[in-house]
């Protein structure tokens, strides 16, 4: 009978930090490594094209990582559009995966009438994807307001290491828009997203 040493025993029971991290621990501590930066983006999906005029046309596109007081637990990335700060991104750990929600504010503060939508993760995606389908809650607020394209949104980050971050909304009617951050050129911080203290 061979007895190994304590410090072998106690090395051999213990799980890896590698083993131990989940996809959605490591997509949130990827993006958390941007905390305090902001980087420009650029529309490169958005089909089909709206009748209407599209309020990202011709404005400037920035994303703010911020709210970095617990980046293990929550981030909150503000997602500016020219001179409108009311939409910020709400990533939060859960028991399962993560969970993204859309903070949408006036400029006084105020929360819009449809605000807080979104999803949790129904997959462990990847340490460069999550995928977020749209739940219940989120139905419910779409419904009474009349807005039933989003009945079947998923929405979805995408994020590369020292080179991009992507934001996309998808729907199973062809529905798709993404922006594509470039997260190697730092840019200047945009102003505090409406509704936060700093």
């Amino acid at each position: 009978m061979v007895v190994l040493p304590a410090s072998v025993l106690a090395a051999s029971n213990a799980p890896s930090a590698t083993a131990a991290a989940t996809p959605a621990d490591q997509f949130l501590a990827e993006l958390a490594q941007y905390c305090g930066q902001a980087f420009a983006g650029r529309i490169i999906a958005n089909h089909p094209q709206s009748a209407t005029p599209d309020p990202f046309d011709g404005k400037t596109l920035v994303m703010h990582v911020r709210g970095c007081d617990s980046p293990q637990q929550e981030l909150r990335v503000p997602f500016h559009v020219g001179t409108d700060h009311s939409r910020t991104w709400v990533i939060t750990r859960t028991d399962r995966g993560l969970r993204l929600k859309h903070d949408h504010r006036h400029a006084d503060g105020s929360p819009d009438a449809v605000t807080m939508y979104g999803g949790d993760t129904a997959q462990a995606g990847s340490a460069e994807r999550q995928e977020f389908p749209v739940d219940a809650a989120s139905v419910a607020m779409f419904t009474a307001h009349g807005m039933t394209a989003s009945l079947r949104n998923t929405w979805a980050m995408e994020l590369v290491p020292g080179k991009r971050f992507v934001y996309e909304l998808a729907r199973p009617d062809g529905r798709l828009f993404q922006v594509e951050f470039d997260l190697g050129t730092p840019v200047q911080l945009p102003p505090a997203p409406w509704g936060s203290e700093a």
